[in-house]
């Protein structure tokens, strides 16, 4: 009798404030609870940037309930994927995992227009990745 693990993909910025947490926010909604979702920061911020809560809900996709949340090695090692968006070298790598890296605009400070731009980069990225977890959709 085999079973089957779900798999789990955690997305990390500087901040989790608008890239990881737009990434989280599509993988959610696009995948639904095909996949454990996570995500975190380096340094996180206060709050979620509101620019990025905005550009998120002309998609029809709530990330208001999300807050920032420090990285830790525990969610790292439970993870199968982890997709670092500027963190750097402080993202802990463990064996089986499998990492990437997306070099992706960062919205602090930005506005809508641009906030869209980097949506919409986030988005096409996260549905090329459930493609890759998921051959059959």
């Amino acid at each position: 009798m085999s079973t089957t693990t779900k798999p789990s993909v955690l997305f990390v910025c500087v901040h989790n404030a608008g890239r990881s947490q737009m990434a989280a926010g599509f993988l959610r909604s696009l995948a639904g609870d095909a996949v454990e979702v996570r995500s975190a920061g380096s340094a996180p911020a206060d709050q979620i940037n509101p620019v990025a809560i905005d550009a998120m809900a002309e998609m029809g996709i709530d990330i208001t309930d999300q807050k920032p949340k420090i990285l830790t090695p525990e969610d790292s090692q439970a993870s199968s994927v982890v997709i670092t968006m500027g963190c750097g070298d402080v993202c802990p790598y463990f064996p089986g995992q499998r990492h990437m890296d997306w070099e992706v605009d960062d919205p602090a400070g930005r506005g809508i227009a641009a906030v869209r731009v980097i949506r919409d980069d986030i988005r096409s990225r996260v549905e090329k990745l459930i493609t890759e977890i998921f051959p059959q959709h």
